[in-house]
């Protein structure tokens, strides 16, 4: 799958944006702060897990994005459309992991702090209408995330158009909006680094543990900036 030219026109950074990079070391994706401990989510992930989760496969999405989008840039400049469109996978794959994982942690929060509390208002209305209960949502989510072959997202999105909240996957990094054109609400990793070292191959143990942890507040405030 190739950058579509229309795509490549509207990265393409202004002549000001050029002088600016052109003195710049480097773009700055960062690494975001969670808003817990590490801890903070046992006995659901463990401290361990959040650690090298956060600290080791985030940070080296950021600093594999921030080298490739350095490099996408010089390309740009230089008018290296074949360079340009070489740059596609990596931008997308770690550009991918960077959205999804800065997603995932704001979706979680320790049960202390409201962590698997889904409160009556917009986002139980639209769960009710579209699965009839948060049970069966969980239900369909889980399975149709477990199903996943291989590494990937199971999600929750807003569908825009249709006005409706639906489950979708997502291959390895690949960002659901870029995927099937939903704004995401609510990622949850499958990938195996973040449960392998507590749940080992049990993949759908840790889909039915996660939802202890689940920070609807942030789900829904994803779903009302949708709309």
């Amino acid at each position: 799958e190739m950058m579509t030219m229309s795509t490549l026109r509207r990265m393409r950074p202004t002549a000001q944006a050029l002088r600016c990079f052109s003195s710049a070391p480097s773009v700055s994706f960062t690494l975001p702060d969670l808003p817990y401990d590490y801890a903070a989510l046992e006995p659901v992930v463990s401290g361990e897990i959040m650690t090298i989760h956060h600290t080791k496969h985030h940070q080296t999405y950021v600093t594999n994005l921030n080298a490739a989008y350095e490099k996408l840039l010089d390309a740009q400049a230089k008018g290296d459309i074949d360079a340009a469109i070489a740059l596609q996978g990596a931008i997308k794959f770690n550009g991918g992991g960077h959205v999804n994982h800065s997603i995932f942690w704001q979706n979680l929060c320790p049960v202390s702090m409201g962590g698997g509390q889904l409160q009556d208002g917009p986002l139980k209305e639209a769960i009710m209408a579209e699965f009839g209960s948060l049970e069966a949502l969980q239900a369909k989510f889980n399975a149709t995330t477990a199903a996943i072959q291989g590494s990937g997202w199971g999600w929750l999105g807003f569908d825009k158009a249709a006005g409706k909240i639906k489950i979708a996957t997502c291959a390895n990094q690949d960002p659901l909006m870029a995927s099937h054109g939903l704004v995401p609400l609510l990622g949850v990793d499958v990938w195996e680094h973040a449960y392998y070292l507590q749940y080992k191959n049990v993949r759908p143990e840790y889909l039915k543990q996660i939802w202890q942890i689940i920070n609807w507040k942030d789900v829904e405030a994803r779903l009302l900036a949708a709309k």
